[in-house]
């Protein structure tokens, strides 16, 4: 008995939705797969809710009319170079590769964009297209490359897309109205809004990724050349995850604010918490049982329960906070379970004494 991959193969390609190519490497492919399989708890609830409001597709029709969409797609068309059998050619196998696993039928543009820094992105209202920077094409491996367009074909997917141009728009717009007094309040309150969820999306995504490229190892490899660029030989993965723990672990409640403090203007999570988040959903039995075709369909996705999806954010977040080392995490699960005096753990906390309980002030 054979499975789709094997007969894609047999018959020469995978034809449907213009796919022409298949990966020459043996990976499973998850036929009908909904995003929901691998969306972060946090940004799956969001992109629920969102989606069951109605004339919510009205709203963003509506407000496409004033997002230079067009001109961005004109923009990479005239100053990028599209990717196609005649254009990185790699690039577009594997893009096409990730759109067969991950059963995206239309398969979205792409662009290489000659910007020496590395990254990517998915942006478009109507239709997503992603563009990728040389930069980053010239420090990745062939396989890390494969988790990349994953990453952003899982964006695609989801609709990330959407919330992305929105982001760029409106982060532009702030810059524009910041002389005027008090006139980005709001645009930049959305912004850290937007800025949010889109960390948790990139999650998400980097989970997407692995399902494509299935190597953990090179997923591992590409997020550390992203931190320490292409040095392999002088890096090593587990002392990179080492990192994360020492970063969520380490200081006091002033480092805690510090950490927050740092991450408001990032679009994307700090890259060793992206390895160790990775590294934490490969070795789960979420991840497993997608790897054993048991995954969420996408026409199921009308019966999703939005109470459901929020539940689970709850739950996932209440788990974070009671297994989190960070010294704030600490300090709010000790609250929540009514654990001392609020004043007193927070005076300890910040002076580094002992609360309540720690020695008395000299009069």
């Amino acid at each position: 008995m054979t499975d789709d991959n094997d007969r894609g193969r047999q018959d020469g390609g995978y034809e449907s939705g213009g796919h022409e190519h298949v990966p020459s490497r043996q990976r499973r492919r998850f036929p009908g797969i909904s995003s929901r399989a691998y969306e972060h708890p946090a940004d799956r609830s969001a992109l629920v809710a969102l989606r069951k409001l109605t004339g919510f597709d009205t709203v963003f029709k509506a407000l496409s009319a004033l997002l230079p969409e067009r001109s961005l797609r004109l923009l990479f068309l005239s100053d990028s170079v599209r990717v196609s059998d005649a254009q990185f050619a790699h690039l577009n196998t594997m893009l096409r590769d990730a759109c067969y696993i991950l059963d995206l039928e239309e398969v979205p543009p792409m662009y290489v964009n000659q910007d020496p820094n590395p990254n990517a992105m998915c942006i478009g209202l109507d239709e997503p297209i992603i563009v990728v920077t040389t930069g980053l094409v010239e420090l990745l491996d062939e396989e890390e490359m494969r988790a990349v367009v994953g990453h952003e074909v899982g964006h695609a997917l989801s609709g990330h897309s959407v919330y992305r141009t929105i982001l760029l728009f409106l982060t532009n717009l702030a810059l524009k109205v910041a002389w005027i007094p008090l006139g980005n309040v709001a645009i930049m309150a959305i912004v850290t809004a937007l800025r949010e969820w889109f960390r948790k999306s990139e999650l998400s995504a980097d989970r997407a990724g692995l399902l494509v490229g299935q190597d953990l190892k090179a997923s591992m490899r590409g997020l550390m050349k992203i931190a320490g660029g292409n040095h392999l030989h002088e890096m090593n993965v587990d002392a990179f995850l080492e990192q994360a723990k020492e970063y969520e672990a380490g200081g006091d409640l002033r480092d805690s604010v510090l950490k927050i403090l740092n991450v408001l203007p990032r679009t994307h999570p700090f890259t060793t918490v992206r390895a160790a988040e990775l590294k934490k959903w490969a070795e789960s039995r979420d991840y497993q049982r997608i790897m054993d075709g048991h995954y969420p369909r996408r026409d199921e996705d009308r019966d999703t329960s939005v109470s459901d999806s929020f539940r689970q954010s709850a739950s996932s977040y209440a788990d974070d906070v009671r297994h989190s080392k960070d010294p704030l995490m600490k300090l709010v699960n000790d609250i929540a379970g009514g654990a001392g005096d609020l004043g007193g753990k927070l005076r300890g906390k910040f002076t580094g004494g002992q609360g309540p309980q720690g020695p008395t002030e000299e009069k």
